[in-house]
C-alpha cells in the first residue's frame, strides 16, 4: 500500500468521527430480491446520471440481464444534478441508483440520502478496490457507494498549435504562466488556457494539488481551510492571468469555450482522464491533434483528484439489491466497462478505479483521437502523485455554490472566501461541532 493510499484512508477515517454517519444516515430500503419481482415481471430500476457513455451501458445490461430492467435519465451535473437528486429523495419518486461524486458521498451520506449496501457490495468494494478508494465510499464500517473512476488531473494541449506558436509543454505553473505571455504576444486573439469561474470542482483539484486542505477535522470537530494558504496561492495565481488578460474566462463546458478551442483560439484545457471522451464528441474534426500530458505543478510532480465517480442507492429505494447488482456490473465486469466505453454518441474515457478494469478500458477505447498516445498509461501513473490528506466536507455542495457564486462575481480569491464563510456557517447549521 502506498504513502498515498494510508493517507487517504487515515482523513477518511477521521472524517467520519465528525460526520457521525451512524447517528444521522439511514438505511431505508424496502426488501426485495436481485431477481425477478412477486408477479414474475422484471425489477425496473430508474437510474440517473450525467456520465458519458451511460446509454449504451444500459442497453448493454438490459440486454442480458432478464430479471432487471433499467430506465436510464440523463440529469445535469455539479449543483444542479445534486440538488435535483436531494430534491427528489426528499418528495419520495428519487432513482433506485444515481451517480455521487466522491466529494458529495460524506454529504449524501450523512443527510440520509443514500442506502448502506454494507450488505449488498460491502465485500466487493474491498475486494476489488484499492484502500485509496475504498475510504472514499465506506464510512462508519458502512459502504454507502461503489467507486467506479479516479480522476487526477490531466493536461491536454493541441500539438499542431504549439508547435506553430513555439510553446513546450510546461512542466511548472511558472512555466506556464511564461507559455501564456509568449502566445498573446504573438496573437492577441489567442491564448493558452481558459480558466472557468463556474467550475469550483477544478478549483479544488488545483488547491489540493497545491497542497491545500478545504476541510479537516480535530477530534469529533470540523475545522475548514477553503481559504487556506495553500489555495490562495491558487487563487491570486489565476486572479493573474485572468487580471493580465494571459487566459480566457469562458464558463466551463460552454459553447463558447468548446468555439474557442475548435477555432484555435485556446491552445490548452485543464482536465482529467474523462476529459477525452468528452472531446471526442465535442471538437471530432480535431482528431490527432490533441495530447495528453502531467498537470503542470508547482516544482513537485503533484495531482489532485479532479471529480471521480461512484454509483449509489438513493433513499427510498425498494430495490437496493437488485441496484447493487446493477452497480457490481457497471464497476467490475468486463462487459459494463467495455458498453460504457463502446458508445460511440457519448464515449467516455474514465479511468476505472478498479485496477484490473483498467486493461479493459484501455483496449476498448480509441487512442486515435490522441494520435495513438496511451491515455490509460498516462492517467494511472498520475494516480500515484495525487496529493494525500485530503478531507471532502459534510456540506461540500453549499460550499461549492458560495465559491461559484462569488468568483463569478469578484474573482478566484473572493471566491475562495465565500467558500469559507459559508463552510463555517453550514457545519455549525447542521449541527455539527466547529473547531475554534
Amino acid at each position: 500500500m502506498t504513502r498515498t493510499s494510508r493517507s487517504f484512508r487515515n482523513a477518511s477515517l477521521a472524517a467520519v468521527a465528525a460526520l457521525g454517519l451512524l447517528a444521522t444516515a439511514t438505511a431505508c430500503g424496502g426488501d426485495d430480491s436481485p431477481g425477478a419481482a412477486s408477479d414474475g415481471k422484471p425489477v425496473t430500476l430508474k437510474y440517473w446520471t450525467w456520465t458519458l457513455g451511460a446509454k449504451s451501458t444500459v442497453e448493454a445490461f438490459n440486454r442480458t440481464h432478464k430479471d432487471i430492467k433499467v430506465e436510464f435519465t440523463e440529469i445535469p451535473g455539479g449543483t444542479e444534478g445534486y440538488s435535483k437528486l436531494a430534491n427528489a429523495v426528499k418528495a419520495g419518486n428519487a432513482p433506485d441508483v444515481a451517480t455521487i461524486e466522491y466529494q458529495m458521498v460524506p454529504e449524501f451520506a450523512s443527510q440520509g440520502n443514500l442506502i448502506d449496501l454494507s450488505e449488498y457490495a460491502g465485500e466487493t468494494v474491498k475486494s476489488k478496490f484499492p484502500e485509496s478508494v475504498q475510504s472514499l465510499v465506506t464510512f462508519g464500517g458502512k459502504t454507502w457507494t461503489v467507486p467506479y473512476d479516479v480522476a487526477p488531473q490531466l493536461y491536454y494541449y493541441r500539438t499542431d498549435l504549439f508547435k506553430k506558436y513555439g510553446i513546450e509543454v510546461p512542466k511548472t505553473w511558472s512555466e506556464f504562466k511564461t507559455a501564456a505571455q509568449k502566445v498573446k504576444k504573438q496573437d492577441k486573439n489567442v491564448r493558452l488556457a481558459s480558466m472557468p469561474k463556474s467550475d469550483p470542482a477544478l478549483l479544488a483539484a488545483l488547491s489540493w494539488q497545491a497542497g491545500g486542505k478545504w476541510f479537516t477535522t480535530e477530534g469529533d470537530a470540523w475545522k475548514p481551510g477553503v481559504n487556506d494558504a495553500a489555495t490562495k496561492k491558487v487563487a491570486a495565481y489565476w486572479d493573474g492571468l485572468v487580471n493580465d488578460d494571459l487566459v480566457q474566462s469562458f464558463a466551463g463546458w460552454s459553447p463558447e469555450e468548446t468555439k474557442a478551442r475548435t477555432d484555435g483560439k485556446t491552445l490548452s484545457f485543464l482536465g482529467a482522464s474523462w476529459s477525452a471522451g468528452g472531446m471526442k464528441t465535442s471538437m471530432p474534426d480535431l482528431s490527432g491533434k490533441w495530447a495528453a500530458a502531467p498537470m503542470p505543478n508547482w516544482g513537485t510532480a503533484a495531482s489532485g483528484n479532479y471529480g471521480g465517480t461512484s454509483y449509489g442507492v438513493l433513499k427510498g429505494s425498494d430495490h437496493a439489491e437488485a441496484a447493487a447488482e446493477f452497480i457490481t456490473w457497471l464497476t467490475t465486469n468486463k462487459a459494463g466497462v467495455e458498453a460504457r466505453l463502446a458508445d460511440l454518441e457519448s464515449p467516455s474515457s474514465a479511468l476505472p478505479a478498479n485496477p484490473e478494469m483498467r486493461a479493459v478500458a484501455a483496449a476498448e477505447f480509441d487512442t486515435a483521437y490522441l494520435n495513438g498516445q496511451d491515455l490509460y498509461a498516462l492517467a494511472s501513473a498520475q494516480v500515484d502523485t495525487i496529493v494525500p490528506g485530503w478531507t471532502w466536507g459534510p456540506n461540500q455542495m453549499d460550499v461549492y455554490t458560495a465559491v461559484q457564486d462569488t468568483t463569478a462575481k469578484s474573482g478566484f480569491a473572493a471566491g475562495v472566501d465565500a467558500g469559507q464563510e459559508k463552510a463555517e456557517s453550514g457545519i455549525e447549521d447542521r449541527g455539527l461541532k466547529l473547531a475554534k
